[in-house]
């Protein structure tokens, strides 16, 4: 069973776009940051990536911390925005170089319109 409703599906599925991640430093410090996303339906996860991934800040803090978020969002003219909200597990992986994120709550507003 999917972690994701119908809705949030038929939203997500299909398409790639640009997200907020968010990861917490070593400080304790949020940082959020736009990053390109997938949903992979296999995994039932969103997967995020970019160029030089490994290298970067938001990587190194889902190493050292596995607690992140994502917003996938868009706006429909003439103002109806539409998100989905996953708070999950980052898995990384240095082999494929992403961070793989399983959904432990997803909330969404504004697709059921």
């Amino acid at each position: 069973m999917s972690a994701f409703s119908s809705a949030e599906l038929a939203y997500l599925t299909g398409k790639t776009g640009l997200g907020r991640l968010a990861t917490v430093g070593a400080d304790g410090m949020p940082h959020v940051v736009p990053v390109g996303w997938t949903y992979n339906e296999s995994a039932d996860s969103i997967d995020v990536t970019g160029r030089d991934f490994a290298a970067t800040r938001k990587f190194r803090n889902a190493q050292a911390n596995p607690k992140v978020a994502i917003v996938i969002d868009d706006v429909l003219p003439p103002w109806r925005p539409r998100s989905v909200m996953i708070q999950g597990s980052a898995e990384v992986r240095t082999e494929d170089v992403m961070i793989r994120i399983v959904p432990t709550r997803v909330i969404s507003w504004g697709l059921g319109e």
